[in-house]
């Protein structure tokens, strides 16, 4: 990484070149604010793994230095990481908005961690450190309480847009269009913008345009409904919630992170009709044709509370035919496959199911596509650009946007996660990089599980397993028993036999070859046998399993594993 004395830097660690984990940071000589702090949800080739963290090596190596963490808005990709990065990094203070104040104060007694430094900001709130100026202006998404950052520092102000839309009628409060142009007519010198939608043509659809087309259904419905949306999208519950009071319907929600959601909202003041909202044991004595149950499960998770409905496991709910189903949601990316696994039972199953696909004003994005994305570009006048939180292309795309609002090309910055930019008086300049790396949350586990282990678990789930046992006796360089083979996913062991009484024969040759030699070693043994059945079994089924040798020494009856 090349510095020189007074810039400022800006990078990313999480949230270039994919879609989540959003954490960016801003370091001016002693102090550092970071912006968000967010997971990824894994793909399905990170077997095992639960969440994905940025890497927040850098910030714990320069831990002296942070300030302060910075919260646009309450979506799980900007605020899932904090109790981890907490458990790890001293945060001096939390800036968040009243929403995800609320949703980060759960997830931390949820794991126990004590932390009673979060302030809620406002649009008034203007945090100041001896290098950082700080402001807010709100915006539109799908979850109250969502605003951009600026922030002025020693080289031009830096603003980040966190997630947004421009929603000339939203369901919440309009995005301050007059403080954005007042704050690029004041000059800024770097935009940081949300590309996630970059790709999209046009206008997004607006969040009134969805309440009425959800209207329409839940007031046509004779039946039971049971709708299944982004928990997070608090502004879509409370217009359910509104229609289905106007429409003699009880809502009664399903899944943790639905019933969570409804609790913080009308701790907020947010949901005021909360005689509308009944309990379990209250459903099961409510006709169908007078309830809404609002579930989780809109992207087919297999232990969300739509699947299990689905597939007729739910201890509470059992799907009726004149039943009617809204997916009130978009798919994210990969997971259609599961979305259509579920939609296809519930039709098998009877009921009417609404999607997107068919019904396309039922849901609509919280993400700005291209037209608000240059309208923003505009109003910011922005001297330099870096799109953030997105793939490549999206990047790419959002990138080709600026240009064609004005700026040159060599203006824009494409980068990756650990890329500096580095501001100066005379501009911005790519100073280097810091080694990143993705974090990988398993269970208890953080950080511990490294690629090798993925590695591994891959194969086991195309390969299988091959485990030798061998009983050796050294000092009578012989073995106590025959060798043992066993097989986890690798071969049917039935109609393998012979394959299996070959491994056997050839795990006893090598055995018997290592142990008459001088300077005999249980690692070298173990070596071979890996080495040359790798080889084997390749040859003979076009697999390569794990193969794990375990040694017995008889004689010292001691175990070498």
């Amino acid at each position: 990484m090349k510095t020189q004395e007074k810039e400022t830097f800006v990078f990313a660690l999480g949230g270039l070149g994919e879609v989540g984990k959003n954490m960016y940071a801003i370091m001016h000589d002693d102090e550092i604010i970071i912006i968000d702090a967010g997971v990824m949800f894994p793909e399905n080739d990170l077997l095992g793994i639960d969440y994905v963290l940025a890497d927040y090596t850098f910030l714990k190596q320069n831990e002296e230095k942070v300030k302060a963490l910075f919260i646009t808005h309450g979506h799980e990709d900007h605020i899932g990481g904090i109790p981890y990065v907490l458990n790890h990094l001293n945060i001096p203070v939390i800036y968040a908005p009243k929403v995800a104040s609320e949703l980060i104060k759960k997830k931390l007694d949820d794991r126990g961690i004590v932390y009673n430094n979060i302030i809620i900001l406002t649009e008034e709130t203007k945090p100041k450190f001896k290098h950082f100026e700080v402001e807010f202006f709100r915006t539109t998404h799908s979850i109250p309480d969502s605003y951009g950052i600026s922030v002025m520092t020693p080289n031009g102000r830096v603003v980040t847009t966190g997630g947004f839309k421009f929603d000339l009628t939203p369901i919440g409060p309009m995005a301050n269009l007059g403080k954005m142009a007042s704050i690029g007519d004041q000059g800024v010198k770097l935009l940081l913008s949300d590309s996630t939608n970059a790709l999209v043509p046009g206008f997004s659809t607006s969040e009134s345009d969805v309440d009425e087309a959800l209207s329409d259904i839940i007031r046509t419905c004779t039946g039971r409904i049971i709708l299944a949306t982004f928990a997070s999208n608090i502004y879509r519950l409370i217009h359910i919630i509104e229609t289905c009071k106007k429409n003699n319907r009880k809502i009664c929600p399903f899944g943790r992170s639905m019933i969570n959601s409804i609790e913080i909202a009308k701790g907020c003041g947010l949901i005021k009709d909360k005689d509308v909202i009944i309990s379990n044991d209250e459903m099961k004595k409510t006709k169908p044709e007078h309830l809404c149950l609002l579930v989780t499960g809109s992207q087919g998770e297999p232990l969300a509370a739509l699947s299990r409905i689905a597939n007729g496991v739910d201890s509470n709910i059992t799907l009726m035919k004149d039943d009617t189903v809204i997916f009130s949601s978009s798919p994210i990316p990969g997971n259609a496959m599961s979305i259509n696994r579920v939609i296809n039972k519930l039709y098998l199953k009877g009921a009417k199911v609404y999607t997107t696909s068919n019904d396309s004003d039922i849901h609509t994005s919280g993400h700005a596509k291209q037209d608000e994305l240059k309208l923003l570009i505009r109003l910011m006048k922005p001297e330099y650009f870096m799109p953030a939180h997105g793939e490549y292309r999206m990047l790419q795309s959002h990138a080709n946007l600026a240009i064609e609002c004005g700026l040159p090309k060599d203006h824009t910055f494409i980068l990756k996660n650990g890329d500096m930019l580095a501001l100066s008086k005379d501009g911005v300049r790519l100073a280097g990089s810091i080694p990143i790396n993705d974090i990988y949350v398993d269970g208890k586990r953080i950080g511990d599980i490294g690629t090798s282990v993925i590695r591994d678990r891959k194969i086991m789930s195309t390969d299988g397993v091959l485990i030798v046992i061998l009983n050796i006796d050294p000092e009578r360089k012989t073995l106590s028993l025959e060798p043992n083979i066993t097989t986890r996913g690798f071969v049917v062991v039935n109609e393998n036999s012979e394959l299996l009484t070959n491994i056997q024969n050839k795990v006893k040759a090598i055995a018997l070859s290592e142990l008459n030699k001088y300077n005999f070693s249980i690692t070298d043994l173990k070596n071979r046998i890996i080495l040359e059945l790798n080889s084997y079994t390749i040859e003979q089924t076009g697999r390569r399993p794990i193969i794990m040798p375990m040694i017995l020494e008889t004689k010292n009856s001691r175990n070498d594993f």
